[in-house]
This record gives structure tokens, sequence and C-alpha cells, in this order.
């Protein structure tokens, strides 16, 4: 074991612990896959990342990004908090703005004053959902078949199942039922189903709508605090859908005593950016 530089950042707040934190490894220069992994599952966390050597010349670094039990291509807020490490312990872009290569490729990361934004990988799937999906997720949530108003397949790596409810305090409200959309396990896109719920605040709110992300845990069914993929694929659909302006911010991690706010921009060229702040809470070295 050798000591290696670490970082734990929390993304999508300026406030220490009202975010969504990431374990950042800022060299992982020899580790196996395995190793990662179960420094990952060690963690606690619902992810860690390793910083490497970039194999493309385009990029700055690579990042491998894994949550409990496995590997993902890409994940949003650890790509935010991972460019924030980066750059706190010295790291110089080549170009004005980052690039962060991961498993779905080539990643661009802006600086917004104090705040860090990817550019939202392209959806892999998208569409209305089945509506024997959308009955499964309504009677698992609680709520009404009719209660949702919109709904699409967000799948950006990570299959995210998009829903839009009523009202935001509808969305607070949700006590979902983890045996009924454990169901979602079985379903088309995989072994991980997974429900992101979003609804509108009331005009002249400080945050435009209230997001909630569910999956399958390992106790049944699981909350993430604050989701930058989700968020990714919910603005591609709900831009694109009309359904949001090109410019808003989101509240997420309200139901867990959080206060995560993600800012969400479609640029001229058509891009969508989604960006918040990060902080650091624990800097020193790690033995792997």
């Amino acid at each position: 074991m050798i000591s290696r530089p670490f970082q734990q950042v929390d993304v999508f707040t300026a406030t220490p612990y009202l975010g969504n934190p990431v374990a950042v490894v800022l060299d992982g220069t020899g580790l196996s896959t395995g190793q990662m992994q179960a420094f990952t599952n060690w963690t606690n966390l619902s992810e860690a990342t390793f910083v490497l050597p970039p194999e493309d010349p385009q990029a700055d670094y690579r990042l491998r990004i894994f949550c409990p039990g496995r590997e993902l291509p890409f994940a949003g807020h650890p790509t935010l908090g991972s460019a924030h490490a980066w750059l706190a312990a010295g790291g110089k872009p080549k170009a004005g703005h980052l690039v962060q290569e991961c498993g779905v490729g080539l990643v661009k990361i802006r600086r917004d004053g104090a705040r860090l934004a990817f550019a939202a990988p392209p959806l892999r799937k998208g569409g209305p959902l089945d509506e024997a999906d959308l009955a499964l997720i309504a009677r698992g949530l609680g709520v009404p078949r009719g209660d949702i108003v919109a709904h699409a397949w967000c799948d950006n790596g990570p299959n995210w199942r998009g829903v839009m409810l009523r009202s935001a305090e509808q969305v607070l409200g949700l006590r979902p039922d983890g045996n009924v959309l454990a169901g979602l396990d079985i379903g088309v896109v995989g072994p991980r189903g997974k429900v992101g719920v979003v609804a509108s605040h009331e005009a002249g709110a400080e945050c435009a709508f209230e997001v909630r992300a569910f999956f399958p845990g390992n106790n049944g069914m699981a909350e993430d605090p604050v989701t930058g993929s989700l968020n990714a694929a919910l603005a591609q659909w709900l831009i694109g859908a009309g359904l949001a302006p090109e410019r808003y911010v989101v509240a997420q991690g309200t139901a867990l005593g959080r206060a995560g706010r993600v800012h969400v921009e479609r640029d001229a060229a058509g891009d969508i950016w989604i960006g918040g702040q990060s902080v650091t809470c624990i800097e020193g070295q790690v033995r792997l």
C-alpha cells in the first residue's frame, strides 16, 4: 500500500454537508479494478472516483467512477466533485475548460464563477415510458396514475425513468414503496431500475423544480441526495418538450435534510450544462 492524495467533496452546495459527497482518490495509478471497487464499497458513499493520466490527448485527466458493486460509465456529482478536487490540488487545464475522459467518452467541464458545470452527455434512450411501467411507478410512489402528468426515458448511462407530478409539495410528500418499485429491476433496461421524480415550484420561488431520485438499494429503496446525471437527463427531456425554460435552478435533497442546488442552462449552441458549487470537507492521504 502507498499513500495517495485524497479529498472528500460535497457537491451541489457551497455549505459543507448539505450536498452530495464523493470520495476522490487523486492518484489511482497502479490500482486494479478490484482495489478500486473494494475501496468504494468501504467508503459507504454513493460513489468514489479515481483520477488517472489521460489516454486521449484532448483530455486533462481520466476518471474511473464506481458505486457500490459496479463501475459507472458516467455520473454527474462525481464528475463535478472530481474536477473541483483536481483543480484544488493544482491541476491546470490544457484549454480554457476542463476535459474529463471517462466511460462515456470526453466530457467538457466549464467554470461559471464559483460553479463548475459539465456538458450533458447525449441520452442513450428517450421517449415515453410504457404504460405498464407508469402503472407500477404510480403504485410504488403512492400516487394516482393521473397525477403523472408527463414522463420519459432519461437514460444517459444510468437507466433513469423520469416522471413529472402535479406539484413540488406532492414530490416532497412521497413515501415510495420499495417492494413495489423493486419490480423495476426486471424492466427492459436491465438490473438497475431507477425513478426520477420532478415537479414545478410556484412562480417566483427560488427554484423552478423540486427533484427526487429513487433506486433499488441494499436495504430496499434508496434515495440520492443530489443527482447530476438525472438532472442532465431531465433537462434534455424537459427543455426539449417545452416543459422547462432554457435556464433554471433545481432543488434536490430537501426531503433528506440537504439543500442541493443544480443550475441548468441550454446555451446558444444547444448544449445543456449542469452546474453547481462544491466544497472540500476532508483532505489528506489515503493508503491504497
